[in-house]
């Protein structure tokens, strides 16, 4: 039998190669973002008394009442969007399939959307698989990874449909500022265009700097979808469990696509979610816990030949080796990973191009043991 694939570019993800590797060669896995700690014992029980209790069986649709309304709660008291848990907050099962449900519901065949690269690599293939064109953003170390939004504004055409962003970023872990929303507005002002905002990190943010989501813009609020995670947030990554923030009208769509492919998420873990963000220490809290290992790690590296800047956001710190060596990062992080027993991402994975900035990505939500004894070795190069 013969399939002709919808992907046919598409391999397996930069994620499971670095993983993977880093499994066979016994390295300090710095390369996949997520945890190698546990989350909050009390939320594992929450989730524990919910299954006992019997909440084990299909939630609805959207998601159960108490978590969606402790996130209007959240996103009220935080950033003072208001969003009505009945007909404008939806639980998904994770941010990946909110961004996937959102392309399916928005885009029809040939129409754009641009992608500011590098970009994480679900973005893309969501476009893609749902008819759509990405249209490319390119951001360089050269310019600190800013945005130049008169660039954007040259790649608008008659096919725009949506533009996809990210703060804070991954994987540069840049920040979206009031000026960005601001020119931002001014591009998509008397347009149809969407937006489509991951901002799963929005409380791994560092020096003070404020969370700004696109929808705490006026004049943008009605045409973005906010995708977010919980994962990120509370150290549970595995549970798959996101959510997706929008106008009644923009839900209404989204919805409809959301329901066939997964449904609904996993009842209990849902339940334990709503009682658990009633104490908001427990995710403000996340802020100093993720700056202080960046700072920690920062220093780590201090007798190393790397430079860097250190990351506004996110749990990623990127690094550029451009004063150890010339060899493509892609090469590199391999090589290191089996040599030096640290295994990174090569940032170049995320441009369609493969552009090369000689800059690594690690990941800062690891021990203190792995971070300080993988530092160790990055400073013997």
């Amino acid at each position: 039998m013969t399939i002709t694939s919808k992907q046919p570019n598409v391999g397996t993800t930069i994620f499971t190669v670095m993983s993977q590797l880093a499994a066979e060669t016994g390295a300090f896995n710095l390369s996949q973002g997520f945890p190698n700690y546990n989350c909050s014992p009390k939320l594992i029980e929450l989730v524990n008394h919910y299954m006992q209790k019997g909440m084990n069986q299909y939630a609805p649709m959207a998601g159960i009442m108490p978590l969606r309304e402790i996130l209007a709660q959240k996103t009220a008291d935080l950033y003072h969007i208001h969003y009505h848990p009945n007909d404008e907050i939806t639980i998904v099962s994770g941010c990946t399939e909110a961004i996937y449900a959102t392309m399916a519901a928005i885009l029809h065949k040939g129409d754009e959307v641009i992608v500011f690269e590098p970009a994480y690599d679900s973005y893309v293939p969501s476009i893609e698989l749902n008819g759509g064109k990405p249209v490319f953003v390119t951001l360089t170390a050269e310019n600190d990874f800013s945005i130049d939004w008169s660039v954007v504004k040259s790649k608008i055409t008659k096919h725009t449909k949506a533009i996809m962003l990210t703060t804070p970023h991954n994987p540069t872990g840049k920040c979206l500022t009031q000026e960005d929303l601001a020119q931002l507005a001014e591009v998509v002002r008397d347009t149809d265009i969407l937006i489509v905002s991951d901002e799963v990190y929005e409380h791994i943010i560092f020096d003070n700097r404020l969370h700004l989501s696109p929808a705490s813009h006026p004049e943008l609020k009605q045409r973005t979808f906010l995708c977010g995670s919980f994962g990120k947030t509370f150290h549970t990554t595995g549970w798959k469990l996101g959510y997706c923030l929008a106008p009644v009208e923009l839900t209404a769509e989204f919805r409809k696509t959301h329901q066939w492919i997964t449904f609904a998420s996993p009842t209990p873990m849902q339940y334990a979610f709503a009682d658990f963000m009633k104490e908001p220490d427990n995710y403000l809290s996340v802020r100093n816990f993720y700056e202080e290992k960046r700072n920690k790690f920062i220093n780590w590296l201090k007798g190393s030949r790397f430079t860097l800047t250190p990351a506004e956001g996110s749990f990623f710190q990127m690094v550029s080796y451009n004063q150890i060596t010339d060899e493509s990062d892609y090469e590199l992080a391999v090589r290191w990973t089996k040599e030096i027993g640290v295994a990174s991402i090569p940032i170049s994975v995320f441009y369609h191009e493969k552009y090369d900035n000689k800059i690594l990505r690690f990941c800062f939500a690891k021990d203190d043991e792995m971070l300080e004894k993988a530092a160790e070795r990055l400073c013997r190069l």
